[in-house]
């Protein structure tokens, strides 16, 4: 998964193509619960690119975002907001591979 480095990026990023930019941090148990799970989940969505933020570093991105709790995941298409699977709750393989798949297309 790609690591977005800034808030330029994420702006070019949204703007173009399919992704989903999941919003984590290091220090996050509920974070490190799914990341077995997420090259299979990438695999299986693969008409998106999935992004991953660091909320520490980019802590303006999920304000602007309004995304308070992690990990989240907020999906964009050619610049318009798809969906979004935003809580403070851990999140299990199922409820991410469910928002995805009921993503508009």
């Amino acid at each position: 998964m790609k690591k977005l480095q800034s808030m330029d990026e994420f702006k070019e990023l949204k703007e173009k193509g399919r992704h989903i930019f999941m919003f984590s941090a290091d220090w996050c148990p509920d974070c490190r619960f799914i990341d077995p799970v997420l090259p299979e989940i990438e695999e299986q969505f693969k008409e998106y690119t999935f992004v991953y933020v660091d909320r520490d570093d980019l802590i303006d991105l999920c304000a602007d975002l309004s995304v308070f709790g992690i990990p989240s995941f907020v999906a964009f298409q050619d610049g318009e907001e798809l969906g979004r699977f935003v809580s403070k709750d851990r999140k299990t393989k199922e409820e991410i591979e469910k928002f995805i798949s009921g993503l508009s297309k």
